[in-house]
């Protein structure tokens, strides 16, 4: 789904939090050359490649992309099982997800040399670039041009564009894509690792986990664990939408929301609850602004950091309309391959759009109580489960704004409620400058 300038928020802003040094942000407001990369220490040579193998195992690096595996095992893993692929996914499916493109658009030349890395480890010159953002294609397609004879690092990389679809960046729809197929989820097992491109063991990485790869290069582990937790080491991008300082923050794990909105000038008391993980993680309450942005402590509090993408729900927003407009988004963009996805979000989209126009009743609410439970694990990929994130937690985090609803006296939208865009908090970028 392809968003026009009417349906995204534009975005701007990028910045470190304060306590940090930058690691994956620039203040630069056009895209990162070869020579101004070269000039920070990129590209540095690898004297062992089992050596950063285990930095990479004492750092810590968790994926970036939703599932925050560790990267060292899926390293480990796709190289034991001989004759592998690496692919660089820049397919940014959450529309409130704004990272990856800035990194691909801005710098390029940090994620094509975690890039590098990573094939160096895995044993294989079979790497790619998997992308849906048209700029973010043309400035990875420069960047490789700018290393093309440059003796900086002689790379045989290969391009794919998709159209954009909440689907396409799954794994096994990224494998489908490249082995010539449409880019939809298949059934698991085999899974990329085992049986990927052409057959062959294939590690699929986020661009912001490869990104973090030269940094645990640059850095050493120690150094690279100074900032965020023990479970979750470094920084990570922090996309947050719904409020005026909409954009993309670098922030260390470990932090809180109430401590980056208030150094964004935020104020936190107006805020009513959060959307966690871009559409992914469903909806909590206030109490969320204070717990730790880690994904373990996300998880105990029954929630979920996912991408790193934030939506703040403002007290002039009902959260059973924030949830209800992400159930009809994954109605509308499921795959449609997997019945009990196609049919299960749809039923609950009914629930919700019924409860938002105050028509639902008590039985629909328990039939969508069983359902948030019943269907999930049930498709092919992660959708069905986001979208039963998305009903358990808006039950389990504002019953009384859901009985509201069933009784046609919801506070917040009878007194009108703010517009949502479709799909909601979704966010767009401008186009770099490539002088």
């Amino acid at each position: 789904m392809s968003l026009t300038a009417d349906d995204a928020v534009a975005m701007e802003a990028v910045a470190s939090y304060p306590s940090i040094a930058p690691r994956l942000v620039t203040s630069l407001a056009e895209r990162e050359d070869l020579a101004a990369y070269l000039a920070s220490g990129g590209y540095a040579p690898v004297d062992d490649a089992d050596r950063l193998l285990d930095d990479v195992l004492q750092a810590g690096v968790r994926g970036r992309g939703g599932a925050a595996f560790p990267i060292s095992q899926k390293i480990a893993t796709v190289r034991a099982n001989g004759s592998p692929v690496v692919v660089a996914n820049g397919e940014e499916g959450e529309p409130a997800s704004i990272k990856d493109r800035w990194l691909l658009r801005h710098r390029p030349h940090l994620v094509l040399d975690g890039l590098r890395l990573a094939a160096l480890m895995v044993e294989t010159e079979d790497l790619h670039v998997y992308v849906s953002d048209e700029a973010g294609a043309l400035s990875v397609g420069r960047a490789l041009d700018e290393l093309a004879g440059s003796g900086v690092w002689d790379a045989r990389v290969t391009v794919t564009v998709v159209e954009p679809a909440y689907v396409a960046g799954e794994e096994t729809a990224a494998v489908q894509a490249l082995n010539g197929g449409p880019a939809l989820p298949t059934d698991k097992p085999p899974r990329p690792f085992e049986e990927g491109v052409d057959g062959r063991p294939t590690m699929v990485s986020n661009v912001e986990t490869l990104a973090n790869l030269p940094v645990v290069q640059r850095l050493g582990p120690s150094a690279y664990r100074d900032v965020g937790t023990d479970t979750s080491p470094g920084t990570f991008l922090l996309t947050l939408t719904g409020c005026r300082s909409a954009g993309l923050y670098e922030v260390p794990f470990g932090e809180t929301l109430r401590s980056v909105l208030t150094w964004l000038g935020e104020d936190v008391e107006s805020v009513a609850g959060l959307l966690m993980g871009g559409y992914f993680s469903g909806v909590v309450g206030p109490q969320g602004l204070d717990v730790p942005l880690d994904h373990d402590a996300m998880t105990a509090a029954g929630s979920g950091l996912g991408c790193g993408a934030v939506a703040v729900i403002a007290s002039g927003l009902c959260p059973v309309t924030v949830s209800a407009s992400v159930m009809a988004y994954f109605a509308r963009e499921n795959a449609g391959q997997c019945g009990s996805c196609f049919n299960g979000t749809a039923a609950m989209s009914a629930v919700l759009g019924a409860l938002v126009d105050h028509r639902a009743e008590a039985s629909d609410v328990e039939r969508l109580r069983h359902w948030s439970s019943f269907l999930r694990g049930r498709g092919a990929c992660g959708t069905l489960d986001g979208a039963t994130n998305v009903a358990a937690s808006l039950l389990r985090e504002f019953p009384d704004l859901v009985a509201a609803h069933l009784d046609d006296v919801c506070g917040v939208c009878g007194g009108g409620g703010a517009r949502l865009t479709d799909p909601p908090f979704a966010v767009a970028l401008p186009t770099p400058s490539t002088q």
